[in-house]
Order: C-alpha cells, then sequence, then structure tokens
C-alpha cells in the first residue's frame, strides 16, 4: 500500500528549505558590503568610501584620537588620509555581520607620504593590522570605529616618541 505524504511535511521542507536558502543569500550579501567597502577605500576614490556611510554618521579612527561627525567632516578626514598615504591597501583577512552590527579585521599597508594627524610625513612603508567594528543603519555604516596599535604605526614610520617631562 502507498503511503501518501502529508501537505504539511511538504509545506514545512518547503519553508525550512527556503528559510535556509535566505540566509546564505542575506549572509552573502553581507559578506558583499564589508568587502565591497573595503575596495571603496583601495580605490581612493573618496566620494566612494563616503557613499557607504549615513548622514549622520560617527567615524572614529581611535588609533590617532580622531572622531570625525557627519559626511563632511568624514570626507574632509578622508581626503586628508588619501593624500598622506596614496598608496594605501587594505587586505580584509576576516568579517562578520550580526544583525546591525559588522566587525572586520584587516591589514593595512602603505607608505607616509603626506601630514597627518599633525605628523609630517616620513616616506616609510608600513603595515599593521587592525579591526573595524561598527553599527549599520538601512544598509548604511551609521558608526565606524578604528583600532589597531598606534606604536607600531609610529614604530615602522620611524617616528620616535619623547616621554613627557614628569610633573615637578
Amino acid at each position: 500500500m502507498a503511503t501518501r505524504k502529508s501537505p504539511w511535511i511538504i509545506f514545512g521542507i518547503f519553508v525550512i528549505s527556503a528559510w535556509v536558502l535566505g540566509s546564505v543569500i542575506q549572509a552573502a550579501a553581507q559578506e558583499k558590503f564589508l568587502i565591497d567597502y573595503t575596495e571603496a577605500w583601495n580605490s581612493h576614490d573618496t566620494e566612494k568610501t563616503v557613499s557607504f556611510f549615513t548622514d549622520d554618521c560617527v567615524y572614529e579612527e581611535l588609533g590617532i584620537g580622531v572622531v570625525k561627525r557627519g559626511k563632511e567632516e568624514l570626507r574632509a578626514f578622508i581626503n586628508g588620509f588619501f593624500t598622506a598615504f596614496p598608496d594605501t591597501n587594505f587586505e580584509l583577512t576576516s568579517s562578520f555581520i550580526s544583525g546591525n552590527w559588522y566587525c572586520g579585521e584587516w591589514v593595512w599597508t602603505g607608505t607616509h607620504k603626506g601630514n597627518m594627524a599633525g605628523l609630517p610625513a616620513t616616506g616609510k612603508r608600513f603595515s599593521i593590522r587592525g579591526v573595524s567594528v561598527g553599527e549599520l543603519k538601512e544598509g548604511k555604516i551609521k558608526r565606524n570605529s578604528d583600532y589597531y596599535n598606534k606604536m607600531d604605526l609610529l614604530q615602522q614610520l620611524g617616528i620616535k616618541l619623547v616621554p613627557a617631562s614628569p610633573p615637578k
């Protein structure tokens, strides 16, 4: 006697399959977002890079103590960044997005050819590791915080720090 599969079982399998496929598609789209964002930085195109941010964004470059609010401040910072490091390149080594939050680990390489954050150009190449953590809103970056070892960067650039004199 042939058994007939319940239409509810078939419907259940369809729903689960659609959910899994949707999750895979969403994960691929999220991964592509971070790859595209990294490629925008690597293109050295300020407008392309700024287009990933909300109008009221907050961008923190904690390695050098910079906080920029809104696209105009961010645009000015990025223009200065590309002047200081014209051959800058980011390699995204790992990343994830969960809900409205993302994290990307990267290696930043370049040559210090212009003034940045009060540091005169040294002409030296560098390669440092760092991480970006951010919040998304409607598919754009609302907040981004970059973390890296400033001492590592300064040493590679040959910048010597002078210890502060102790208070008297």
